[in-house]
């Protein structure tokens, strides 16, 4: 069973899984990780959840807010061995619930073309492609996609 724990940056847990997710992306970015590295940096990210299987933690992701009705998702990841088992999709519904908490009404999020894992799993959660956003504008390997968050 899969249990979804809210914290925040500071939680050990969240930061190692971070540090794999790192590792993932500069083999997928290879160049450009550099440029992605620069806009996530996990300081003091007050909205994190980590899901755990049993004690193990086995994925995480962030919100951070981007304007007083919209957040963005970050730093979403599963440990490889655990993906397709709807871990993924219980750290992001967490994660949009506690948003509509806190009164936020839309979730943007930036991914890579080179993760189309990720792309398929917003896409299933209903998120939509826009135009490319802030620091992303131009970027060609970026994809930024929208959803409008319910009660």
């Amino acid at each position: 069973m899969t249990q979804v724990v809210r914290t925040d940056s500071s939680n050990s847990d969240f930061r190692n899984l971070v540090t794999l997710l790192d590792q993932d992306l500069r083999i997928r970015d290879g160049d450009e990780h550099t440029f992605y590295a620069a806009y996530n940096k996990i300081d003091s990210i007050a909205h994190v959840v980590v899901a755990y299987r049993d004690v193990t933690p086995v994925g995480c992701g962030a919100i951070k807010k981007y304007s007083d009705l919209v957040i963005e998702i970050k730093r979403m990841y599963v440990l490889p061995e655990y993906r397709g088992k709807g871990i993924a999709g219980a750290v992001l519904s967490n994660l949009e619930a506690w948003a509509v908490e806190l009164g936020f009404t839309e979730s943007i999020l930036e991914t890579g073309k080179k993760q189309p894992e990720a792309i398929r799993l917003y896409q299933k959660s209903g998120y939509i492609t826009i135009p490319n956003y802030g620091q992303y504008q131009g970027v060609e390997n970026s994809v930024c996609m929208q959803k409008k968050l319910t009660k």
